[in-house]
């Protein structure tokens, strides 16, 4: 008699997953029935599926303008610490801010202080466009698009065509200083 009782558990058991199972199917068979032969069920699945994609670009849309004020004032703060003038100043405060960028970068941290890092960097290296196109090389896609936010909001940064190599001809490229 105790063999019979020791296998009323593993049968309640397994019958109650045979059930729960045999319910999930009929649900799922239920639901796949419904989506194809129910045009309000289909349209009100569309219109759900609408309704979570314009939440998504519009939290998207937030977040960028998040991000975009947080690169103004990182910039801002940048210049308003300043940049060393001293050539040895300058190539020590590269190093630093080249270094502190890379381990931001390796660890995952926020883009925006891994592109501030470069940035900065980028403010006192003498041929700015060379150094962009060795960060086009190094630099991760996420971090590398926040610098290119950063630069475009900065128009002391010369990094187009006709600029980094020191030959300006003294033009200003339209900019009005």
């Amino acid at each position: 008699m105790s063999s019979s009782s020791s296998l009323r558990p593993s049968v309640i058991i397994a019958a109650s997953v045979g059930t729960v199972l045999t319910g999930f199917v009929a649900y799922a068979i239920y639901f796949d029935h419904k989506r194809r032969s129910d045009p309000e069920f289909r349209k009100a699945l569309k219109r759900e599926s609408r309704r979570e994609a314009r939440a998504a670009k519009e939290q998207a849309e937030a977040q960028g303008a998040q991000q975009k004020e947080a690169i103004t004032k990182a910039v801002s703060s940048a210049k308003d610490e300043g940049f060393p003038t001293e050539v040895e100043e300058k190539e020590a405060f590269f190093m630093t801010e080249v270094a502190h960028g890379e381990a931001l970068c390796q660890d995952g941290s926020d883009p925006v202080d891994a592109a501030l890092c470069f940035y900065k960097a980028l403010k006192v290296y003498p041929q700015p466009r060379d150094l962009m196109s060795i960060y086009d090389k190094t630099v991760p896609k996420p971090v590398l698009d926040v610098l290119a936010d950063m630069i475009a909001s900065d128009p002391s940064v010369k990094v187009g065509p006709g600029s980094g190599s020191g030959s300006d001809n003294g033009s200003t490229h339209g900019v009005d200083d």
